[in-house]
Order: C-alpha cells, then structure tokens, then sequence
C-alpha cells in the first residue's frame, strides 16, 4: 500500500525558539485543535518531552475512537508517530527553521498510509487530503497570529492566572491559550480531578485554594447556562444566584489574600444594555431586562475587589461565534441542513465575535495596567440578523429561505426569545478601539470561515 504525504509550510513573525516554545508547551494541541474537530484529550502528562504519549479521542459522527500518537524530539522540532488509531500508518513531522533573527518557518510533514487497502484510499484518500487541508490551515493561521500578537503585546513575564468556568466553552481554550503564552494555570471546578485543579462550591461557600500559593491575575468566567433552557422561575434564579454567590465567593477571596492579584477580569455580558434599537458603547445606560440585571448584579459583586486595590475589567462579551457552543452550535445543524434563515423580522442586529479575539483580550487583560472598567467585546460591526443567516448560508454554500416566524420562536423559548434571539442588540468596542486594539476578525464572512474552516482557496 502506497504512503501518502503532505506538507503545509508558513513564515512566522517571530523567533524560532519562541515558535518552538509555543509548540512544546502544555495547551498547543488544545490551542491547534480546531474548533470543529470533535476531539478530547484523554492523557496529556504536560509540555512536551521525548517519549512522551498523548491520547486523544475522536469523534466522526456517532463512532468515537482513541488516537495514541508517541513523540520524538529531533533537532529541528518533533515527530509525533501514531501508535494505534485510524490510520494504518501515521507520522507527523513538526519542523521550525529559522529564517532571520525575528522571522521563522514552520512546516507540518506527513506521511501516512490509510486502512483497508485499495478501497481505503480510493474512498478516503479525497475526504482525508480535504480534512488535512482545513486543518493545517486554521493550525497556521492560529500559529502565526497567536505568535504575532505574543511578539507585539508580551507579558512582562510569566503568570500565574487563576480562571474559573475553566471547562465552559470559553474557559477551556482560554485555558490552553495562556498555556501556549507560557503561563501557568489554575483552574476552578466543581470536581478537581488532576493538579492545577481547585475545587469549589460556592453555594456552600467554599474555594480551596492551595495555601502558600500567589495569583497574578483572576479570570471570572463561570455561571449557570443562560441559553440551554427555556427560562422557568428557576432557571432564572439559578442564573442569577450562580453568578452573584461565585463571584461574591472569588472576590472575598482574593480581597483576603496577604498578597492580592493584580487584576480581576469578571465576565459580563453586552445583554446589560437595553435591547432599543440604539447603538451602545460602554457610557450607554444599562436595562431593566432580565438579563440586565444578572449582568448588573454580576458586575456589582467585584466592588469589594476593586476597593482592596485589585483591577477590575469587566468583559461585557458579546455572540461569540463558535462551532463549540453558543448561538452559532445551535444554528449549524439548521443551517446545514438547507432549512436556515432569518429569525423573526430579520432586521434585529446582532453583536458577535470571534473566540480568537476574546482569548487575546482576556489575555491582554490580564497585564495591561490601563485596562480597566467596563469594556465591550464585540467586533465593530453589529449586522442584522438577515446578514448573518445570510453570511452563514453563503459560507457553509446553502440556501437561506426558510424565516422562522417571531411567534414560532417565542412558543419555543418562551420569555428568552425577546432578550437574546430576536433582541435588537448593537454594542460597539468604543473602549477596546481607544485603547488601540486591532481585531484579528472584524468582517463576519472571514470570521466564519475561520472557525468553520472553510477558508476561499
């Protein structure tokens, strides 16, 4: 059976030893992994040495399997080598050359042999060569810009970052993004299983933090679900509670700490303004909407922070776009299927991001001693809701005919529909724009290819 290759090679604007870095910390695979690919690490001991194995669990539809890959250290980077899993044969070769003292490449080789002979490549050798295509193009793309940003924004030195919400959508790639940045993470969880790992409670009142250790900045992302279910009387006490009670919990926490983190950075939401048809910066009033006030009480919470001396930045984050979860994981099986469209009218807007962008200004957040207070995120652009159906339609190259009535949306979500689906919502970065960040995606039709991986060839 013949061996098949492939091979994906990018500049990067950036040293090699810090390309190198990056790769053979912990967090890369989370960090490279798109966010398409339904895939779990299993076993992962830490950054990356010789003879280390990694396992993780794939998914193609309803068959999950194990992937056991070895790695090798070479003189030029690592080869990572499939000890069992889909392929009949698999090995992957990471190369980092350096081009100038600043500038590097990076190159992705593979060879590999698929299973079941003839019929094997005849059937699959199109569908895997498409698969490696997408992947190691978002893999690059990340690479290179994560990198960028790293050369351009440094920290001023390795942290230690508490995050909470650690395995939410958001949480868990923020978590391997610090990681890649070479900080040092712990995570808050109801269910510590392995080191690094913090339980909590906060309903009981309890955080356990280790003794002895210190915390150079707090991220605050955890709370109840807001759109998993329709909003009964106690879904909605839930939400509020999870979020007044955890945050009232981490920041009596810190307040008490002999030496305090540097900043608090507290989720928020951009459903605190009113949804009116107007545009909101961070001056704008907030509502007297449901959602409001959760993110009202969520952001009253960290005043006991802010008085101890800690910094507060308060991300009132807007849709952020992502096949993991949120609004766009809902959409995408509708959308696929050639039943997508405009919700209600269509002419509600909509104000969303990118997950890169909200990893990199959390992160950025965490350093910046002029960040601080309220600060939107959101791309610059809000659109409508017709746009983006149609934006989505055009990117996963399906129809957009099919509008869903606003009465058929409230019967099914009920008292939610008005405050997130067909709420007319534009909130603008004014602070995130003064400040001189640069959004890595600010047009929407780029931003969904991205993480959809369907980039234009």
């Amino acid at each position: 059976m013949p061996v098949l290759h492939f091979t994906k090679s990018s500049n990067i604007n950036a040293p090699v030893g810090a390309l190198r870095d990056w790769h053979f910390r912990r967090g890369a695979f989370g960090r490279l992994n798109p966010p398409w690919e339904k895939a779990r690490v299993i076993s992962e001991p830490g950054p990356l040495v010789d003879g280390f194995r990694a396992v993780i669990e794939i998914q193609a539809g309803p068959i999950k399997q194990h992937w056991v890959a070895d790695h090798e250290i070479t003189g030029d980077g690592f080869i990572d080598r499939q000890a069992s899993g889909p392929f009949a044969h698999w090995e992957h070769h990471h190369r980092f050359e350096a081009i100038g003292p600043e500038t590097s490449r990076l190159t992705d080789s593979i060879t590999y042999r698929l299973p079941f002979g003839a019929p094997g490549r005849f059937f699959g050798e199109p569908f895997v060569r498409r698969k490696l295509e997408r992947m190691f193009h978002y893999r690059h793309v990340v690479t290179r810009a994560d990198l960028a940003r790293a050369w351009k924004n440094p920290a001023p030195h390795p942290l230690r970052i508490l995050v909470t919400g650690a395995s939410g959508m958001v949480g868990r790639p923020l978590c391997a993004y610090l990681e890649t940045h070479g900080h040092e993470v712990h995570r808050v969880t109801r269910r510590a299983k392995g080191p690094g790992e913090i339980s909590w409670n906060p309903e009981a009142g309890i955080l356990d933090l280790p003794p002895g250790v210190d915390y150079d900045a707090a991220i605050h992302l955890a709370g109840e679900n807001v759109a998993d279910a329709r909003w009964s009387p106690e879904k909605k006490r839930r939400i509020l509670e999870s979020r007044r009670l955890g945050t009232r919990l981490l920041v009596r926490t810190l307040a008490k700490m002999e030496r305090r983190p540097a900043a608090l950075i507290s989720a928020s939401g951009s459903g605190i303004y009113p949804p009116d048809g107007g545009v909101h910066d961070e001056s704008s009033a907030t509502g007297e909407h449901f959602l409001s006030q959760v993110c009202q009480v969520w952001e009253e919470e960290t005043t006991a922070a802010k008085e101890a001396g800690i910094r507060v930045v308060l991300p009132r984050i807007g849709v952020v776009l992502s096949p993991t979860g949120g609004a766009l994981q809902k959409m995408l099986p509708v959308f696929l299927s050639g039943a997508g469209g405009p919700i209600g009218s269509g002419s509600q807007r909509l104000s969303w991001i990118t997950m890169d962008d909200v990893l990199d200004i959390l992160h950025r957040a965490t350093f910046e001693t002029s960040w601080e207070g309220p600060m939107n995120l959101t791309a610059p652009e809000p659109v409508t809701n017709r746009d983006f159906s149609n934006t989505l339609a055009r990117v996963l190259q399906r129809p957009s005919l099919f509008p869903t009535p606003a009465t058929a949306v409230r019967a099914i979500f009920g008292e939610m529909a008005d405050e997130t689906l067909l709420a007319d919502l534009a909130v603008v970065p004014r602070r995130l724009l003064s400040l001189g960040y640069t959004f890595r995606f600010s047009q929407l039709e780029t931003a969904l290819r991205h993480v959809l991986g369907r980039h234009l060839s």
